[in-house]
């Protein structure tokens, strides 16, 4: 496993063992029922989830949601007073060396030699961990856009490109699951915009992603799932189109005088939770894809309607509905 984490007086690096993307039927993760309490606050509740082999899941909570907890205990940095992750089916509790092989970390910023090129670095770090051959740092640097700035030392690099170096660097035992919490902290929108660029890459590569964030727009862009958790409880998971369509509403436009009767109708449609009339249409509170079967409810009724347009909400809006009262 290697961790990379700030360590900003240390001088030599931290070392510790989206589309239609194809993900395995595994999973590489498995997190079930893991609770843990620091003295009087609960940080983690009965939280379960999973990652698939080539998925990446994005794990979306508000500061303080228990996020990093969670992580620490993915890791077996932290034990949990209840639950158990298993990585590749392996309890982390009593195989940790499945942890130390099959695991790599990113945790807030890199430490690495400042004086030392990008290649070296990653040099270095394939030395720790042993049995790492050249071709793969060359793989790495490409993969991470680093090709060209490999020779340049790392103390010309920019927060973004430090960021990226790290990735690679956890990346040299070509780990099942790759965890990344708050990646892009404290980076600028471009250098935030470089990091989402390589998460899909390494999916793509067969790696298992965790994206622990606080940022939904990053979650929403490069995500196969999306867990939002909440005070450290699971609230809600589904794909990002899943989770959009729910959150949804169906606008529908009818004639003036023919607005209530039309509201009456659709009501009575099995499947819709909720129908309002809001500056004189209808807000249809529904799976979007019922659009047609609405407005066959409104013919056969003897209501037309000039319009009828599915909305899904944003990503924005649900996770607010769904962490209301905790702390963003």
């Amino acid at each position: 496993m290697a961790i990379q984490q700030q360590n900003p007086s240390a001088a030599s690096p931290m070392l510790a063992g989206v589309g239609q993307r194809q993900m395995g039927s595994g999973n590489v993760l498995e997190v079930s029922g893991l609770t843990k309490a620091f003295k009087e606050t609960l940080a983690v509740n009965d939280l379960s989830f999973s990652v698939a082999e080539g998925e990446v899941l994005g794990f979306l909570g508000p500061n303080g949601a228990g996020k990093s907890t969670t992580v620490g205990m993915i890791l077996g940095l932290i034990h949990p007073d209840k639950g158990m992750v298993q990585v590749l089916g392996k309890d982390v509790a009593s195989h940790q060396s499945t942890v130390a092989d099959h695991v790599g970390a990113i945790i807030e910023n890199p430490a690495f030699y400042p004086y030392l090129s990008g290649r070296d670095n990653l040099r270095a770090h394939a030395m720790a961990v042993g049995n790492v051959p050249e071709s793969r740092i060359d793989e790495l640097l490409s993969l991470v856009n680093l090709g060209e700035r490999g020779k340049d030392k790392f103390k010309t690099y920019s927060l973004g490109m430090k960021q990226r170096l790290g990735i690679a660097s956890t990346l040299l035992t070509e780990p099942a699951l790759v965890i990344l919490d708050e990646p892009t902290n404290g980076l600028d929108p471009a250098g935030q915009r470089e990091i989402r660029g390589i998460i899909p890459r390494l999916a793509d590569e067969g790696h298992s992603v965790l994206l622990a964030s606080h940022l939904l727009h990053e979650v929403e862009q490069v995500s196969d799932r999306v867990a939002i958790v909440r005070r450290g409880h699971l609230v809600t998971e589904g794909s990002v189109d899943e989770l959009l369509k729910r959150g949804g509403s169906i606008d529908v436009q009818v004639p003036e005088g023919n607005v209530e009767s039309a509201r009456d109708v659709l009501r009575r449609v099995q499947g819709v939770e909720q129908v309002t009339i809001e500056n004189g249409r209808l807000v249809v509170v529904a799976p979007l894809e019922m659009g047609a079967e609405l407005n066959r409810a409104m013919v056969e009724a003897g209501v037309y309607a000039s319009a009828i347009v599915p909305k899904k909400s944003s990503l924005e809006d649900l996770f607010l509905e769904l962490t209301e009262g905790s702390t963003v």
